[in-house]
């Protein structure tokens, strides 16, 4: 079963897009803005530049499973769209988590 609600359509993440703040790092770049839910809704791009659609398919799981378990230490009402960079291709899970964790903490949702 789904542990969080994404974002769906191009309208969504257009307006993270827009009315958004992002912080980027070697590996991914972050887009926040408050949603007015309880929740936080999340949706996760990675570009053909990266790579195959295998290779595309494991960072969004890699993303993902940070998410899932990193959800519980996270602000709520947020929407967050995570877009993966070229340089997170053959990247392994930790490297992932703490790149995401870095992100987190710059946008001040990150709960110690």
């Amino acid at each position: 079963m789904k542990q969080f609600i994404s974002l769906k359509n191009s309208l969504e993440f257009g307006n993270v897009y827009k009315q958004g703040k992002s912080y980027a790092n070697k590996y991914l770049v972050m887009y926040i803005t408050d949603n007015n839910l309880e929740i936080n809704r999340l949706g996760i791009s990675v570009s053909k530049k990266v790579g195959n659609s295998i290779v595309r398919h494991r960072i969004t799981r890699l993303i993902r499973e940070v998410y899932r378990l990193q959800q519980h230490n996270l602000i709520k009402g947020k929407d967050i769209v995570v877009v993966a960079r070229v340089n997170s291709k053959g990247r392994n899970y930790w490297d992932m988590e703490s790149a995401f964790l870095h992100l987190a903490k710059l946008h001040h949702i990150y709960i110690f």
